[in-house]
């Protein structure tokens, strides 16, 4: 027998990482492969790329290889699969995973083992997912670049100079190399679509409930939602299907079960013929975005046009949304953060310290005006969408930015004060309420992946879907892998 060489064995599993989770799950459900062998090549892919890229920091191989075991041993006994059967997951470091250290990027929580899965992840583990690990965030996924002290910074696999983006940044990073088949992820001010339109692959912000939380000490906030990321859109929406769907521990959770997303059920393929688009580079001269940014996105159009869409260069009122997102994140992160500066405020990074401070000068009329503005927002934006069917944007306002520097200080020369200011194109829309898709849409001239964000009405989720896989399968963006022999 010929020996297996390193370069075919590691051929063999590239083959495998790389295959769409929905086609994996199809061939385990077959037995034309093994959960032990889609595992060991994921777990093997960790090993060869993960030392470059300081995307996954907690990896369970043991457990996870016994976990496959039993799949097989289940498979084997005649037991129905769930849909995410065998398919290797390693969470985001915020989520909760019993018996595997969640650390929150935080000093505070550097040797915490929870003893329970929260919601998501028990939903993803009920759905026959093995998890592998667990993927770096930035500390408490405070901003959009994925760093802390424990275990240092993720980096961007289609350039290491330049950042993943965050706070799912560790999730986004590890897709774009195939260490893991799908990926959970969170979004307060852009946080799973960032990512992936540094990362090239596809991410979701859901519909405030469509996911619902538990648990979760702020159970009627709308501001921070979980849901889904893939390396494409198919494989978004089989996520989405398990994640989705209603739970009597969330009080916003929408009722819509999450079967309506299942592309087996359903095929995401649309005729597009007719969609009215509204394209917006800078939300109506709000935004500054980098000349490269504009420039690769507009470049675009023309694939809707060839879809048979009606394009107009529009956007929303959005008028407010700074000062809501602003005094909500505030608000958010006294609460939830402001008994640990008060117990050791050196274990926490400067912004975090500041945004816990602003919550704590806020006052009640603060808070109310924040709401009132809310309101109007949310109907302002659904009056819009009475005349479109989607709105186009860039999802975030640079191209990954230099890995060793915590935010861009300026765009295109324009000073950027806070951590915050250059993520608005997401986090504008994430006070809307409206779910919002990123989906790869091209690169720089200088080879760095930028991702189009397509916004759709209030819980139409399965709209921005089916778009954004239309325009996928026009460009197949997502198909270019990162350069990493």
């Amino acid at each position: 027998m010929v020996a297996c060489t390193p370069e075919k064995e590691r051929a063999m599993h590239e083959e495998i990482v790389y295959r769409p989770a929905r086609e994996l799950a199809r061939m385990l459900r077959k037995r034309e492969i093994s959960a032990r062998e889609v595992v060991a090549a994921h777990l093997a892919r960790i090993e060869e790329v993960n030392p470059r890229i300081n995307a996954v920091v907690t990896v369970c191989g043991e457990r996870a290889m016994e976990e496959a075991a039993a799949a097989d041993d289940f498979m084997a006994s005649g037991g129905t699969p769930g849909p995410l059967h065998g398919l290797p997951i390693a969470h985001k470091d915020t989520h909760a995973t019993a018996g595997v250290r969640t650390t929150f990027g935080s000093p505070f929580f550097a040797d915490h083992v929870p003893d329970h899965d929260e919601l998501i992840v028990e939903r993803m583990r009920a759905a026959g997912a093995i998890t592998i690990g667990k993927t770096n965030v930035p500390e408490f996924a405070a901003g959009s670049h994925t760093f802390n002290t424990l275990f240092g910074t993720t980096v961007n696999p289609y350039d290491t100079s330049r950042s993943a983006g965050g706070s799912s940044g560790g999730a986004a990073a590890a897709l774009a190399c195939g260490m893991h088949a799908l990926a959970d992820g969170s979004d307060m001010g852009g946080s799973l679509r960032n990512p992936a339109s540094f990362n090239n692959v596809v991410g979701l912000r859901p519909s405030p409930g469509r996911v619902p939380a538990h648990p979760e000490p702020l159970g009627w906030s709308t501001l921070s939602v979980q849901g889904p990321m893939a390396r494409d859109v198919g494989d978004t929406a089989l996520l989405l299907s398990v994640l989705a769907g209603p739970d009597s521990r969330s009080p916003i959770a929408v009722a819509e079960p999450g079967s309506v997303f299942d592309p087996s059920a359903g095929p995401l393929d649309r005729e597009l013929s007719g969609l009215r688009v509204a394209w917006s580079p800078d939300l109506n001269g709000a935004l500054t975005c980098e000349r490269a940014v504009v420039e690769t996105l507009t470049a675009q159009l023309g694939t809707f046009s060839d879809l048979g869409c009606t394009v107009e260069l529009d956007a929303p009122d959005l008028s407010g949304a700074d000062e809501v997102f602003r005094t909500l994140r505030a608000w958010v992160f006294e609460s939830n953060f402001g008994a640990l500066l008060d117990a050791d405020r050196s274990k926490l990074k400067p912004s975090v310290v500041w945004n816990i401070e602003a919550g704590r000068r806020l006052t009640g009329p603060d808070l109310a005006r924040a709401e009132r503005l809310h309101t109007e927002l949310f109907h302002r934006v659904r009056v819009f969408f009475e005349r479109y069917d989607v709105l186009l944007l860039p999802v975030s306002q640079v191209a990954p930015f230099d890995a060793a520097q915590e935010y861009p200080t300026d765009i295109d020369g324009q000073v950027q004060q806070t951590y915050l200011d250059w993520m608005r194109s997401a986090y504008w829309i994430s006070v809307t309420g409206c779910p919002a898709l990123s989906v790869p849409a091209g690169f720089t001239e200088s080879g760095l992946p930028v991702g189009v964000q397509i916004v759709g009405p209030h819980l139409a989720e399965r709209r921005v879907l089916e778009v954004g896989r239309a325009f996928e399968a026009a460009t197949r963006f997502g198909e270019r892998r990162p350069p990493l022999s």
